[in-house]
Order: structure tokens, then C-alpha cells, then sequence
């Protein structure tokens, strides 16, 4: 399974925040953003405190990306 946060980054923009405000009003580890820069999976809870932050809904911050199969 693969995850794009690509729509957090233009939805941060959009709001005129950084990334290390995001952070901080999340209350989420540096680690973890770290991971959501990489594409990495995330728990959902992390991922409720930044909608809760950025005032969106789950599908506004992210996109599943289905993998290519390989026969």
C-alpha cells in the first residue's frame, strides 16, 4: 500500500503554513513528520490531529496510491 501526503503540502500552502507550525500545533514528533515528507505510513491518530489542525477531512490530506502488480 502507498500513501501520498501531496494535498497536505498544497493544502499547507493554500493556508500559508509550514511545515514545523503544522508540527508544533499538532503536537506530532519531528519523526513523524520525517515520515509523512518520505510518504511512510502514519497512525491514524496523527493523522486526526492534523485534520483537526487544518480543519479537513482525511482525503483532503492525503491519497491512496494503489502499487503497480508485477505478474
Amino acid at each position: 500500500m502507498a500513501v501520498s501526503y501531496n494535498r497536505l503540502w498544497k493544502l499547507l500552502i493554500d493556508k500559508k503554513m509550514s511545515k514545523a507550525s503544522l508540527r508544533k500545533a499538532a503536537g506530532i514528533a519531528p519523526n513523524t513528520m520525517t515520515k509523512l515528507s518520505r510518504d511512510e505510513a502514519v497512525t491514524l491518530a496523527v493523522l486526526e490531529k492534523i485534520c483537526a489542525v487544518v480543519e479537513a477531512d482525511f482525503g483532503d490530506i492525503m491519497e491512496y496510491i494503489p502499487e503497480e502488480k508485477h505478474d
